[in-house]
C-alpha cells in the first residue's frame, strides 16, 4: 500500500515537471513556426557537391 503512495507521488511530480517543460517551451517560442521544419529535408544541401556527370561508353 505504501507503494502506491509513492507512485502517486512520482506522477504528481512528472506531471509538474512536464507542465513546467510544456510553459518554458511556449515561453521560448519552440511552437511560433510549425511549417518551415517539415519543409528544410525538400530543400537542396547547399554544401553538398554535385554529382559526377555520367558517363556513356
Amino acid at each position: 500500500m505504501n507503494i502506491l503512495l509513492a507512485l502517486i507521488l512520482v506522477s504528481i511530480l512528472m506531471l509538474i515537471a512536464a507542465g513546467i517543460a510544456f510553459f518554458w517551451a511556449v515561453d521560448h517560442d519552440q511552437f511560433d513556426d510549425m511549417d518551415t521544419p517539415s519543409l528544410l529535408p525538400l530543400l537542396d544541401d547547399p554544401d553538398q557537391p554535385p554529382p559526377p556527370p555520367d558517363r556513356e561508353p
